[in-house]
């Protein structure tokens, strides 16, 4: 009798540290979840001081603050419904790609471009428009520059969409956003990436692109092959960069078909 009741007590004891362990874990994570929700939710709020009172005096200005607009209505959406760590994440990233054209709107204007903004290595990893280019590419002209213009009013931050990185600059079309909404690129998508940032320093190669690696992956590559053959197919799409997918579901950030592309 007497082992018998000592056993029940230690069960008893094992379930009552389970449920203990179990239920401070739960806290926890609760706890994380309310942090990251919080972190996003302030840079949701910063995004939306910048877009209620701040309005553009030209074309680039106008177009940057549209874009950042539509991003504070996404994160204001996906903030709705965030229900795990990864979702207040994707409100966070949402935000902060606002506030990036928030910045490129401050600064075609002549302004403060404000406060630094977090560092992302895929927008890092994407290069930048280094010098203007205007090319033709099937019988449609597209223009490139670091500098917003009367002819380059579409701004872009710099990242991976679709699996493909994309250039921080000034675009006289948002030539990726096809690729946003649909979450593939089109056929003649390479044809046009190589033809606008051919040569262009710190840029991915037009067969890099298609493949999906980046300028920086495609230089660790050449760097750690000893000069013999990789072997195969280097790799194919990496996955999504875009906000409009993941946990929230649907769609990117709006735009439509261009160009033929």
């Amino acid at each position: 009798m007497g082992t018998a009741i000592v056993l029940i007590v230690l069960l008893a004891l094992v379930v009552a540290g389970g449920l203990y362990l179990a239920r401070k874990q739960a806290d926890a994570k609760r706890q994380q979840l309310e942090d990251a929700k919080a972190d996003a939710r302030r840079l949701l709020e910063r995004l939306g001081g910048q877009v209620l009172n701040l309005s553009g005096t030209d074309i680039a200005s106008q177009q940057a603050m549209a874009d950042a607009s539509e991003r504070y209505n996404a994160a204001g959406s996906q903030m709705e419904q965030a229900q795990t760590i990864e979702q207040a994440r994707l409100v966070k990233e949402t935000a902060i790609e606002g506030l990036y054209y928030v910045r490129a709107a401050r600064t075609a204007m002549g302004m403060d471009p404000g406060p630094a903004l977090p560092e992302d290595p895929e927008r890092e990893r994407a290069g930048k428009v280094s010098e203007h280019r205007r090319v033709e590419v099937e019988g449609q002209t597209y223009e490139a520059s670091p500098q917003p213009g009367e002819n380059t009013p579409h701004y872009y931050p710099g990242g991976r969409v679709a699996g493909r990185p994309v250039p921080q600059g000034w675009y006289s079309e948002p030539w990726w956003k096809p690729a946003l909404v649909a979450g593939a690129w089109g056929v003649g998508s390479m044809l046009l990436f190589s033809a606008m940032f051919s040569g262009m320093g710190g840029i991915a190669s037009a067969g890099a692109w298609e493949s999906g690696y980046d300028a920086g992956q495609q230089d660790a590559m050449e760097a750690g092959d000893g000069g013999g053959d990789m072997g195969g197919d280097p790799g194919g799409d990496f996955g999504g960069g875009d906000f409009g997918g993941g946990d929230f579901g649907g769609g990117g950030f709006g735009g439509g078909d261009f160009g033929g592309f």
